[in-house]
């Protein structure tokens, strides 16, 4: 039997939950590769598994994100051969962990150029922004967005995207140095939102018509100031929880704001499909290799402390993306 170290929890709760354990190492099925992982991305919904905003059967493995070598192959992969680079964004749960078993249909081939820690730290942030930017909302030249958590792994991303899509940027970040990282980003206006009415500062931005979509992954802090920040006919896309869950809503309240729109999407939804997985990854190595995005990597950690790794990501004390290197 062979093993390997890899992180799990036994109940939900606080970064303290996280435990470092050897168990044993995973085998292919039909239609999996076996990913000897090089490094592991860390993001927000990692969070809400471990603490259990997200339900998931226990004990369990935790990370969806991650990139690395395939070691082995399942019965039918073609896709994929043992020594090719590989990457995953989508699960399963446990890509924290030397080694971690995928299905070959849910990965892709990172480019030559783009190395395991750049596509670990892209792929699951980089789908999202994909989606948020390009389907969900597509955005277009001209127009204006408001970006919260701008200087995060995917707010990161958003900015970058979307000036090279053409759009006027209005990021939110929590601190003074965050502010320079968005503008550095590209990000056209920064307000800190803990300093600042958002919804005020936006108003005065677009000469009070407010802009036609938010993307806000910071959820119950922001809520109010993105409902209020948009435009008639305007969408507000909540995508994340970093500060809690975002309220309930009367849709009145929505009819009241100018007809608005209100979506709470999830990626699954949106690479659903083989086809749907395949087209958005490509159109980030796209924009990845154009030079118009760039991923930062903030900060790695031993896969060993990902709790340390935790309680950094939830004291907002990282900057664009957080790896766990094994």
């Amino acid at each position: 039997m062979s093993l390997m170290h890899a992180i799990r929890f036994a109940r939900t709760g606080g970064p303290e939950v996280l435990d470092w354990v050897e168990v044993e190492r995973p085998t292919p099925g039909p239609g999996q590769v076996l990913v000897r992982n090089q490094a592991v991305g860390i993001n927000f919904i990692d969070t809400y598994h471990r603490g259990g905003l997200y339900p998931v059967k226990l004990p369990s493995g935790l990370g969806s994100e991650g990139a690395g070598v395939v070691e082995a192959v399942g019965e039918g992969v073609t896709r994929f051969q043992p020594g090719d680079p590989v990457a995953y964004g989508s699960g399963p749960l446990g890509a924290y962990a030397e080694f971690h078993v995928v299905a070959a249909d849910r990965a892709a081939k990172p480019p030559a150029g783009i190395d395991a820690r750049t596509a670990a730290a892209a792929m699951l942030k980089g789908m999202t922004a994909e989606f948020l930017l390009l389907r969900c909302f597509p955005l277009q030249k001209g127009q204006t967005c408001l970006i919260h958590a701008a200087a995060g792994g995917v707010g990161s991303i958003l900015v970058q995207w979307a000036k090279h899509l053409g759009a006027t940027v209005i990021a939110t970040v929590g601190s003074e140095g965050k502010a320079e990282v968005a503008r550095d980003l590209g990000a056209d206006h920064v307000i800190l939102y803990g300093q600042a009415d958002v919804a005020k500062d936006v108003r005065a931005l677009t000469d009070g018509k407010g802009v036609p979509v938010v993307y806000d992954g910071v959820g119950a802090a922001t809520f109010e100031g993105s409902l209020s920040s948009l435009a008639r006919r305007g969408m507000l896309i909540s995508y994340g929880n970093a500060s809690g869950p975002a309220p309930a809503v009367e849709p009145l309240r929505l009819s009241r704001g100018g007809s608005l729109f209100l979506t709470r999407p999830t990626l699954f939804d949106y690479v659903a499909t083989v086809e749907e997985y395949e087209a958005s990854a490509a159109a980030l190595f796209e924009v990845m290799a154009s030079g118009a995005v760039k991923i930062q990597v903030g900060q790695t950690f031993p896969l060993a402390e990902a709790r340390r790794a935790h309680e950094a990501l939830e004291s907002r004390a990282t900057i664009g993306a957080s790896l766990l290197i094994p």
